[in-house]
């Protein structure tokens, strides 16, 4: 990679967590793609460690999860290659705070979905109630992870009709949400916390935060660790960099970040905060 300054990285860092394409990035900043995916490559690996790390004894008591679709390479029905396909991201986000306390990258199955959950409870200080949509595959998730009746554990089971449009448009909008269910699984989960809605709104985040989740374009991953990469970097900047408005808003208009509310730093963090973090020579020190 070629010599960029501090704030020549900021700035390709910043055009990503924005939304922009690998090319577009490059356009706007003079970095060539190699420049940038090696940028992307080296920043996602260390917000990948560092979260990990840091996102530990969380205080959380609500949590809600969900995972969101995309594909690498081409759509499933398409793939003609190994690692082409769908490919899905879980995501589980504190509805207090809204600090995104795990993730994880691969397929849409049990054993991810369980490597999944087991991460969420290794994170936790007490006891958590928490929120799933009705995929089956979460209920052994939970309570492998969790033990037997250690959460309170429900669902939210929508139920859909068909779209009322004809023509075009319903392609677009194929189906409806008509109703949902809370259906308790495991503990006393309180009815009235049993939602999905925080969670489903940080993934359309993702899809606006990310030019690799959106949908109905020609963008899309070429690889998975560059997706996962891609993930890691945007919950880095969502988590830390970013005030998010709910939050701030009852902060009486201070800025405050996730990272914030759940009591991991005192300040909104700069890219170039991330930057310096990542310099080797500061392990040293």
């Amino acid at each position: 990679m070629q010599t960029l300054s501090t704030a020549e990285r900021a700035a390709i860092l910043g055009a990503l967590v924005e939304g922009m394409s690998i090319r577009a990035t490059s356009r706007l900043t003079g970095a060539s793609k190699t420049t940038i995916l090696s940028l992307l490559v080296d920043a996602g690996s260390f917000c990948s460690i560092y979260q990990h790390h840091m996102l530990r004894n969380l205080p959380c008591t609500r949590v809600e999860a969900d995972e969101i679709w995309s594909f690498c390479g081409a759509k499933q029905k398409n793939a003609t290659q190994q690692g082409q396909g769908d490919i899905w991201t879980f995501t589980a986000l504190c509805a207090d705070t809204k600090l995104a306390v795990s993730w994880l990258v691969g397929q849409r199955t049990v054993e991810a979905a369980t490597n999944f959950m087991s991460d969420v409870a290794s994170r936790m200080a007490g006891r958590l109630q928490i929120t799933t949509d009705g995929h089956h595959m979460y209920v052994h998730a939970v309570e492998d992870a969790f033990g037997w009746n250690q959460a309170d554990f429900a669902q939210l089971v929508k139920t859909y009709g068909t779209a009322p449009e004809s023509g075009p448009q319903r392609r677009y909008s194929p189906a409806i949400c008509t109703g949902a269910i809370k259906t308790p699984v495991m503990g006393r989960p309180n009815p009235k916390y049993v939602s999905t809605s925080y969670v489903e709104r940080a993934n359309l985040t993702m899809r606006m935060g990310m030019r690799r989740f959106t949908r109905l374009t020609n963008a899309f991953s070429k690889k998975a660790e560059n997706h996962a990469h891609a993930v890691s970097l945007h919950f880095m900047h969502y988590n830390y960099c970013r005030p998010h408005t709910t939050l701030t808003k009852a902060a009486k208009g201070v800025k405050t970040t996730p990272a914030m509310a759940a009591g991991l730093t005192d300040h909104v963090w700069t890219l170039e905060e991330i930057l310096a973090l990542m310099d080797p020579k500061r392990l040293l020190h």
